[in-house]
């Protein structure tokens, strides 16, 4: 049990979040226009420390996104491009054979790669072979990548976004389901609305360039997502996240029931934890001290879109995961 102290300064700092986030929100608002649930969920990810997977079509400023959000955090920012041919020690780094000038020693030096940034946007993830995703996936579990039998730690915050292209499936290695529960999200974004549109348009020919402002610092951002965790939430809430996730899995011998008939696989425990981080981070951002179910709610679709596994039955009559947990909601 926490004491007062520990208690006021958690409401204090919670209070901060709230002005904080607000403001990050005011500064890339001047940069993207539209896109206010995305950039609510990547913030929600940031602060609870999971990583994001971003499905669609080229041409939404996902780059332009991301590389906003990582200029107003005041964060270092990594774009890699996968590719067919990339491999791991392109991503994480190799060593190099070097020649002291003074002792003529020779010895490895170790070179930092891409991945050695605080965010990072994975482009076209599924265009490159599954040892090079594992890589990535390795650093984004442990927080650490292994090169030539070392362990070298990454800096904390440490976030990954990686993005799909939906409509170019040709040649590409699609992510297995055991690798992609290791993302907290998959968002998918839309086209904009016309009028969004329209402003993008008035904003992007013209020669006005908007100058994000940096205003929160990485020392804060660290205590932030330390105080997410800290959150308190009721048991109700963690029963209703907990029994929705076993919902999602088909039970032998259990018949008339649809799970059973379109689901091969339903999600595991960790689509729960990441129910509750993310009601908890929600929670905080709005100003509230404790997440409530509809909260949670609020959060199935993000989590457990890629983690429901539909079967063919499901396929051949175009059911779809997000199909699947609606109805369940509606039930």
């Amino acid at each position: 049990m926490k004491d007062n102290k520990e208690v006021k300064e958690d409401l204090v700092l919670a209070e901060q979040l709230n002005r904080d986030i607000a403001l990050v929100k005011s500064e890339i608002k001047k940069v993207i226009i539209g896109q206010d649930e995305i950039i609510d969920r990547l913030l929600i990810a940031l602060l609870s420390k999971g990583h994001c997977l971003l499905v669609g079509v080229p041409g939404l400023a996902k780059t332009l996104l991301i590389k906003t959000l990582a200029e107003v955090l005041d964060l270092k920012f990594s774009r890699i491009q996968f590719t067919p041919d990339l491999m791991p020690s392109d991503i994480t780094g190799t060593d190099i054979l070097e020649e002291d000038q003074s002792s003529k020693k020779r010895e490895f030096r170790f070179i930092k790669g891409p991945l050695f940034a605080n965010i990072i946007l994975a482009d076209e993830i599924n265009r490159t072979p599954p040892k090079t995703q594992s890589a990535l996936l390795e650093a984004m579990q442990e927080n650490k990548v292994t090169a030539a039998g070392e362990n070298y730690s990454l800096e904390e915050p440490f976030f990954v976004l990686a993005t799909q292209n939906p409509i170019e499936q040709e040649g590409t290695y699609p992510l297995p389901e055991a690798q992609l529960d290791r993302f907290m999200f998959s968002l998918w974004l839309d086209y904009p609305s016309l009028t969004n549109e329209i402003e993008i348009i008035k904003s992007t020919t013209s020669d006005y360039k908007p100058e994000p402002v940096k205003v929160l610092s990485r020392g804060n951002l660290l205590k932030y997502q330390e105080l997410v965790r800290r959150v308190p939430v009721a048991e109700s809430v963690i029963e209703y996240a907990v029994k929705f996730v076993n919902s999602t899995r088909p039970i032998k011998g259990k018949e008339n029931n649809f799970i059973n008939e379109y689901v091969s696989w339903g999600a595991g425990p960790r689509a729960a934890q990441f129910i509750i981080l993310a009601a908890k981070a929600k929670a905080v951002i709005e100003g509230r001290f404790t997440p409530g179910i509809e909260d949670a709610s609020s959060f199935l679709v993000p989590v457990l879109r890629h983690r429901i596994i539909p079967n063919f039955s499901a396929e051949a009559e175009g059911i779809n995961s997000v199909d699947i947990i609606n109805k369940l909601l509606n039930r």
